[in-house]
């Protein structure tokens, strides 16, 4: 069995995080039999209780040569044709099969670890687009394929007036010709 080139775990504050959520709700619905108005505050520790441990609570991911493994789900990079993200913490990529299904990838982490897992999902997609971008664009790769144009001539613009090109071209001559320019100096004078 092949080992992974790196995995990514959720981070250990999202489940703290989530604990002091859910003690919180304690908190606050055993204070709203006093004060009625707290059950608005245990209601939303409540959600953010569960919100919190949901993602505390997602599979780890890791990156293999051939696959990407999402706690039990391998994935073939082959088969990866999209990959858009759309959050950075916590990473969220949704990932475009060949076959149309997609996949929301949940990953809560530190910012370090998202971009560095992000890297490596764009990195080994060559199939894929990577948000909207082609792979070998996106990495600024050239393409393999040979243009069938052949590559246009650059265009010749004009530096001197008809008149002035004229004059330049009767000087040359003259250089070929006589050897120098200077029509007072004469080879005696010398």
């Amino acid at each position: 069995m092949p080992l992974p080139i790196t995995r990514y775990q959720v981070s250990a504050q999202y489940m703290w995080a989530g604990f002091a959520a859910l003690a919180l709700t304690g908190v606050s619905f055993w204070m709203s039999f006093v004060w009625p108005l707290v059950w608005f505050a245990t209601g939303l520790f409540l959600v953010s209780a569960v919100l919190v441990l949901y993602l505390a609570l997602r599979p780890a991911v890791e990156i293999y040569e051939s696959h990407l493994k999402i706690g039990q789900a391998a994935i073939p990079w082959k088969h990866i044709r999209r990959l858009d993200r759309s959050s950075n913490v916590p990473l969220m990529v949704r990932l475009t099969l060949s076959d149309k299904t997609r996949v929301l990838l949940i990953h809560p982490s530190d910012p370090q670890s998202s971009s560095s897992l992000l890297r490596q999902l764009r990195r080994h997609s060559r199939e894929a687009l990577i948000d909207g971008v082609p792979y070998r664009q996106f990495w600024g790769e050239p393409d393999k394929q040979p243009s069938s144009r052949k590559a246009l001539a650059a265009p010749r613009y004009p530096l001197l007036l008809p008149d002035d090109e004229a004059e330049v071209e009767r000087m040359f001559q003259r250089l070929k010709s006589v050897g120098n320019l200077d029509q007072k100096a004469s080879p005696e004078d010398k």
